[in-house]
């Protein structure tokens, strides 16, 4: 009878506990309800994908696509179609850490530097398909790419610009179709710092056009850029110091600036994080160096 009484006690304590696990911390709605009364505060996103598997689990199906979703909802509308509910290239989790991390720079066969650049959070971000098309040859300039200001690293005398950028439907892109039809061999033993696939040089692909080193102020042999099979680009430049007249000046050529002119300029959205004005993205991560959860 007692051995009953026990077993029964057995059940009922892993039926009581997996039921926990189903409607408290494990809940998709109460996840979402918990985070956007953050407004998705991405430093307690990182910390609670690394708990365990579970929340990493969820995380990865749900809580890295919300994130993208509410930090930047204009390049990610424009990013998949209309549908954020979605899949995108690489994974929603690569998303985030593309909008959110510098990944640093190591010497490659086309760009040398003395000592490897790390990886770091980024505070803001500014992404703008106006620079995507500087970074694309003419033939190709019909494709949609969203590229970030380069992050400043000192480096000497020299400055090191680090940049990263997000292709809209790649896999049938007039790029990936170049790349294909020149039959440009995918780099050995490199991947992408964001998804970890396999990387294309554009600098081996003859791709990089005169107008990404005007862009980015570097010179153009002192420039290097790769694209993933999911479409992340991420590079490097050596930053040509400006002049006080060219600062002055400022860029000037943002062909469609006023594209969105009957939209508010910077409109702002909760919690300050996020800035839109035109085809430019602002993202504020405010992450102190922390890189929990993000890593594949």
């Amino acid at each position: 009878m007692s051995d009953n009484r026990s077993q029964r006690r057995r059940v009922n304590s892993a039926g009581e506990s997996s039921e926990l696990g189903d409607s408290g911390i494990y809940n998709e709605r109460i996840l979402i309800l918990v985070f956007a009364s953050m407004n998705w505060d991405i430093r307690t996103l990182c910390r609670t994908a690394s708990v365990n598997r579970k929340l990493r689990a969820v995380a990865r199906r749900i809580l890295w696509r919300e994130l993208c979703v509410y930090r930047a909802p204009h390049m990610i509308t424009a990013l998949t179609d209309g549908a954020p509910s979605g899949r995108i290239g690489g994974g929603w989790q690569a998303m985030a850490k593309l909008m959110f991390f510098c990944n640093g720079c190591q010497s490659t066969r086309h760009f040398q530097v003395v000592e490897p650049a790390p990886g770091h959070f980024v505070k803001t971000s500014r992404f703008s398909k106006t620079s995507g098309r500087s970074f694309l040859v003419k033939k190709c300039r019909s494709d949609l790419l969203y590229v970030s200001d380069p992050c400043e690293h000192p480096t000497g005398n020299d400055d090191l610009g680090l940049f990263r950028g997000v292709f809209w439907g790649f896999m049938k892109s007039r790029t990936r179709a170049c790349l294909i039809r020149r039959r440009v061999e995918l780099e050995e033993g490199a991947k992408c710092p964001f998804c970890r696939a396999r990387v294309w040089s554009m600098t081996a692909a003859q791709l990089i056009p005169k107008s990404a080193a005007r862009r980015l102020g570097s010179m153009e042999t002192g420039l290097e850029y790769f694209v993933c099979v999911n479409g992340h680009l991420y590079g490097a430049c050596w930053l040509v110091p400006l002049s006080s007249d060219e600062e002055k000046d400022g860029d000037g050529d943002d062909e469609d600036e006023d594209e969105n002119s009957s939209e508010e300029a910077d409109r702002r959205f909760d919690g300050g994080d996020y800035f839109h004005g035109g085809n430019q993205i602002l993202i504020n991560g405010s992450l102190n160096g922390l890189q929990y959860g993000l890593t594949s």
